[in-house]
């Protein structure tokens, strides 16, 4: 086996992730064609015809995250990604705490989704007039994706390329017979002016649209098992939120021309879990409706692998910290997969989908909408956060990196993502369909869970400060010691740390 010798335990299977397939993991993370059919006839409903802008403004906000992030990326290659960042950047303590919220940011997009799963699933059966319930779909799709995150990583990137093409697919043959017909009434860009943009639901597009974009940043925790990930990291980055930005916004805009701009905001009213069907029927076929029906199922199972494999690989860093038990890093000897994270994580999944289904929950309005909550926030904290990390990393570590990568752009980015965390927590109320006490109790898991991971920190540096002390810490080669992050001496007092949440970690690991 490459990299491994007889005295050796297995490790990740290194130099087998293209750009094209980290690229898939992540865009197929995003589920594009669920957040279309989903949540886009919502974004038109609130912000009319301007809708489109709103997809365009997230991913141009991202895009400028990109750049301090992709730029720390050459110079911090510890699996724990976000949460190797933020203690690089702003400290241990921020980072335990990142690393806590990290878990709970990914297994809250997942295990909620499992909901969706059940749901999309019987929907998909009822269209053909079959009754299917939700709750043995969603635990036989524990089993699928317990299988899928348990192979290879190359499987799983073959498996989630097949399902991506076929879900983008479908909405490109959507706007494709839109555009080929003219539209109802004609082809018309008029909703892309200022006047339309600037509305008093422009806010709600705006977090719709951020939210679509939810795990685009996994790039870099497959950087152990890139090819060259010094360049295939930051291009997967770059493609996927260049692609999910600019598709979002074409396959809006295309089915506003579907229906007319005078006519589509009342059409998103009257059935808004129709609209996308509604105009492939018109525009392509009924036969066309029918796959769309199938499809949104498979984009469902491609967005539960990617965030299985992305939570696999944290929890395996995490073990490798210390931080979580070691058994949890064992690596398959032949698939060299983190097999036993996969199988704690399927069994957890498991426990909340039964959880929600012996307390008689809907599947989509609160296993879904009530799970993925909490979860959506914590991963744009974590971006906050890394955002704030890159110059901070910068400013003490020797580099030739440019102003405009360690300070200018990243700045930019903490001001746009801070207000993309307010917009988002300000109409909260369109993610969960909940009450405001439960409403409450979601935004407030983030930062309970963020203070549960300072006391963390504040416990490992007084019980076991050597784990405390190479968190994050560089990997090096077998045998050597480690290069610890400036900031994680024991020495150093939590109160001259920043305080706020974060991301995910790593110990000192080969790569």
């Amino acid at each position: 086996m490459p990299g491994t010798t007889p005295d050796q335990p297995p490790g990740l299977r290194t130099g087998t992730l293209t750009t094209s397939d980290i690229t898939f993991f992540v865009v197929s993370a995003a589920a594009p064609l669920t957040v279309m059919a989903g949540v886009a006839p919502v974004a038109i409903l609130l912000g009319g015809i301007g809708a489109p802008v709103g997809y365009l403004l997230a991913g141009v906000t991202l895009t400028v995250f990109a750049v301090g992030f992709t730029t720390m990326s050459r110079h911090v290659r510890s699996g724990g990604a976000f949460y190797a960042y933020i203690t690089r950047g702003l400290g241990v303590p921020l980072g335990i705490a990142a690393a806590l919220v990290a878990m709970l940011g990914y297994n809250g997009m997942e295990i909620g989704v499992y909901g969706l799963l059940g749901s999309a699933t019987s929907d998909t059966a009822a269209a053909f007039g079959l009754d299917v319930p939700w709750l043995p779909v969603s635990l036989a799709g524990l089993l699928v994706i317990w299988y899928g995150g348990y192979r290879s990583i190359d499987f799983g990137a073959k498996v989630l390329g097949v399902l991506l093409v076929a879900e983008t697919g479908i909405l490109v043959l959507l706007a494709g017979g839109v555009l080929l017909d003219g539209g109802a009434d004609g082809l018309s860009i008029a909703g892309l002016a200022p006047a339309h943009v600037l509305t008093g639901g422009t806010a709600a597009v705006l977090a719709c649209a951020f939210a679509a974009f939810t795990g685009f940043e996994s790039t870099v925790i497959y950087r152990r098992e890139a090819r060259d990930p010094d360049r295939t990291v930051p291009r997967a980055t770059y493609l996927a939120v260049a692609f999910l930005g600019l598709f979002y916004a074409f396959v809006v805009w295309t089915v506003i021309q579907a229906f007319g701009e005078d006519k589509v905001v009342q059409a998103a009213a009257d059935d808004p879990g129709g609209l996308f069907f509604a105009a492939i029927t018109t525009y392509v076929g009924a036969w066309a409706a029918d796959l769309m029906h199938v499809l949104i199922v498979t984009s469902v199972l491609a967005s539960l692998l990617a965030f299985h494999n992305a939570i696999n690989r944290y929890t395996l860093a995490l073990a490798e910290e210390g931080v979580l038990p070691k058994a949890l890093g064992r690596i398959h000897p032949r698939h060299r997969s983190p097999y036993l994270a996969g199988a704690a994580q399927t069994v957890l999944g498991a426990v909340v989908v039964l959880a929600f289904a012996l307390a008689g929950a809907d599947p989509y309005q609160q296993l879904l909408l009530w799970v993925n909550t909490p979860g959506m926030l914590g991963l744009m904290v974590l971006q906050l956060l890394a955002a704030l990390a890159v110059p901070c990393f910068f400013r003490k570590t020797p580099h030739q990196e440019g102003v405009w990568r360690t300070l200018v752009a990243p700045v930019a980015a903490f001001v746009l993502l801070a207000g993309a965390i307010l917009l988002v927590t300000a109409n909260i109320e369109l993610f969960t369909a909940a009450s405001t006490t439960v409403n409450t109790v979601l935004v407030a898991l983030v930062p309970a869970v963020f203070v549960l991971g300072l006391l963390l920190a504040r416990r490992l540096r007084r019980t076991r400060p050597e784990v405390y002390a190479r968190f994050a810490a560089e990997p090096t080669p077998q045998g050597e010691t480690p290069a610890c992050p400036p900031t994680s001496s024991s020495s150093t007092p939590a109160s001259a740390i920043p305080s706020s949440p974060a991301t995910p970690l790593s110990p000192s690991v080969t790569d």
